[in-house]
């Protein structure tokens, strides 16, 4: 890997770290504390509510996406970049400022939801903008390799958000984290954008899209172009990721944190360092999966990521539910295998999929519906089925459905790794 290449991979693992840190953050800290400081009047749908907080800005990933996939098309990948980590920057860090209904009344749970669509405009655009940029620089054969460096900023953030969480909580101890503490990690986000943004600055624009600007082939309306052409793609892309985003909310997403500690009594802060190995093995996994597929071909990854993961989940849950530690680790844990490998080849399978010209749009649009229709409210769904039926097991056969969706999605992929991904 040369030095622009090199520069390109820090500057994408980079900027999706510090954008998955600020959205985890939140996810997190709304499953433990924002029940009570936004939502107490609800009584006992104050956590419920505050988990659904989580999903509400994935409704707003299409639009974010639909802009992005414009500006990136039109413009060029770079700009994409520096707007999404900016925004997400922004609304973070207002998360940290904001009072609490106690402060302020019903006006703070509703600038809350609207920081959090903030988050999720962002989140929309970033993914798609960071993933086509490594993969547009990647030499022949290491696309796989090269487009795993943005996803392995999913867990990474996930790992120094979780690592943050347990510090803050160390150190101020359980009731001041809960009162003022769980604004620390929001705050400290403006250290990490401005670290991003540094490092997003100095890289190039991606070769492809140079190309298409050069010989005036940039599409003028890229959205019409995907729809009117592409849109069978769009929908098969996005059911490739569907069980991936379903299953990682679990752990992502606050439910496996919430449920531990607040069901079981679980300490806050061993359940957090079972979650930073989770992330450790999702890391290893992702470039593993990255890896093999650019040995083997994208869909051989993904039917045995999808195989292994509907068959993994009933066991998983089983272990999350005795209540135990040694259990709810071992959950995790493996969870993470085949999250890893479904998720590592993902920017190089969703690049493949789309001409040049309407890459960006084609691929942030898929993510985000595959995010909607996964990851939005798969926390609150997983809560609530805990609550009807008594017993965390009702949530494994749903997500046994998402994986199993995904792995008929896996078994229709068509292998391009081998196709050029130039000005066509």
């Amino acid at each position: 890997m040369d030095r622009e290449r090199r520069r390109v991979a820090l500057a994408t693992l980079v900027g999706t770290t510090v954008e998955w840190y600020d959205f985890l953050v939140y996810a997190q800290i709304a499953a433990l504390v924002f029940g009570d400081l936004f939502f107490s009047g609800l009584g006992q749908w104050s956590q419920l509510t505050a988990l659904a907080t989580t999903g509400v800005s994935f409704i707003f990933r299409p639009l974010g996406a639909i802009a992005s996939g414009y500006l990136g098309d039109r413009f060029g990948r770079r700009i994409v970049l520096v707007l999404t980590l900016g925004l997400m920057g922004v609304s973070t860090t207002l998360v940290g400022l904001l009072p609490t209904a106690a402060s302020i009344g019903i006006a703070a749970p509703i600038l809350l939801i609207a920081l959090r669509c903030l988050q999720g405009l962002s989140a929309g655009g970033e993914w798609g903008g960071a993933a086509m940029l490594a993969v547009e620089h990647a030499e022949p054969g290491r696309r796989g390799r090269m487009g795993s460096f943005p996803q392995m900023g999913m867990p990474l953030g996930m790992m120094l958000a979780i690592i943050v969480m347990a510090v803050f909580n160390n150190l101020l101890g359980k009731e001041a984290f809960d009162s003022w503490g769980w604004r620390l990690p929001f705050l400290l986000s403006v250290v990490l954008v401005l670290v991003g943004h540094f490092v997003r600055s100095r890289v190039a624009e991606s070769p492809v899209f140079a190309e298409l600007e050069e010989s005036h082939a940039t599409a003028k309306t890229p959205l019409r172009e995907l729809f009117g052409n592409h849109s069978g793609k769009v929908l098969h892309a996005a059911g490739t990721l569907l069980g991936n985003i379903t299953a990682g909310y679990m752990i992502v997403g606050g439910f496996a944190l919430a449920y531990s500690t607040k069901t079981h009594g679980l300490s806050r802060n061993h359940v957090l360092m079972w979650l930073v190995a989770a992330s450790a093995v999702w890391i290893a996994c992702t470039y593993l999966g990255a890896w093999w597929s650019d040995r083997s071909g994208r869909p051989i990854v993904y039917r045995v990521g999808y195989a292994l993961l509907f068959v993994m989940l009933l066991p998983q849950f089983w272990l999350l539910s005795s209540g135990t530690l040694l259990g709810t680790g071992i959950a995790v844990v493996t969870l993470a295998v085949p999250l890893g490998l479904t998720y590592g080849p993902q920017s190089a399978l969703f690049a493949e999929m789309f001409p040049a010209k309407i890459r960006l749009s084609g691929v942030s649009l898929s993510y985000a519906l595959g995010a909607v229709l996964g990851g939005a409210f798969a926390p609150t769904i997983a809560e609530a089925l805990t609550k009807s039926f008594g017993s965390v097991m009702a949530v494994a056969p749903y997500l046994m459905g998402m994986a199993a969706i995904s792995l008929v999605a896996a078994f229709l992929i068509r292998d391009r790794s081998g196709e050029p991904l130039d000005a066509r």
